[in-house]
């Protein structure tokens, strides 16, 4: 199979109905047993089989076995930025937006993105890093200066102690609802992690949505600046 029938046959897996509304579920950074997801598209759990088997083949998704249970997640984090890129084209009100426009609620104020920080607190956070020179963008990454390492050390944060995987340190995620990036990437993902141990923020049960806690609203506001409702 040439790059372009492979494009053809992958888009096909994506896109199809109830496979895209299973592959959001998974968005949370959740895995998620084939009955769950089931429920989650409103099919049986023979339905659900068939499909997830389909993503299974193709690698879209990964599948592990706990004991009497197999849970179904994506295959990488770059499946996981494909299919949150594809909500930039589902965002219905994109060009009536104004930028300076007061920030939603629910996913659309604070949520994951796979394993790392969305929505409008997330994009103010990865901008006001930016201001105060934590972070610089660079192509589609971010570079993260000296400045911005000795930032990280409150968080345990090093260089030295991040994992070497495959995976980029950092990476410009362009968010559907606020239509600019966040930090995404090993980054991203060990300061959310970081952010939920301190107590910052807090996951809402079947959901991606995050809850700023008082006592993360005002911890970044010491830290960065930001001032959250």
């Amino acid at each position: 199979m040439d790059t372009e029938e492979r494009f053809v046959f992958i888009s096909g897996l994506l896109c199809e109905p109830t496979r895209a509304r299973m592959l959001w579920s998974l968005l949370d950074g959740r895995a998620y047993t084939a009955t769950e997801l089931a429920n989650a598209a409103d099919i049986s759990t023979t339905s659900a089989s068939n499909h997830l088997s389909r993503l299974l083949e193709a690698d879209i998704l990964k599948v592990e076995t706990q004991g009497r249970h197999r849970y179904y997640n994506f295959f990488s984090s770059e499946v996981a930025y494909v299919v949150e890129s594809l909500a930039n084209l589902a965002k219905a009100d994109r060009s009536t937006k104004s930028p300076n426009a007061a920030p939603g609620k629910g996913i659309h104020y604070c949520r994951t993105c796979y394993d790392h920080m969305a929505g409008y607190v997330g994009v103010q956070i990865t901008e006001a890093m930016e201001t105060k020179n934590y972070l610089q963008k660079s192509g589609s990454v971010y570079l993260v200066t000296e400045k911005g390492w000795e930032w990280l050390l409150q968080f345990n944060i090093t260089a030295d102690n991040l994992p070497v995987t495959r995976r980029p340190l950092t990476r410009q995620c362009l968010d559907w609802s606020e239509r600019r990036p966040h930090l995404a990437g090993q980054l991203g993902a060990v300061l959310l992690e970081k952010m939920l141990q301190k107590g910052w923020f807090r996951k809402v049960q079947f959901s991606r949505e995050l809850i700023v806690t008082s006592q993360g609203a005002q911890s970044l506001y010491e830290i960065l600046g930001i001032t959250l409702q």
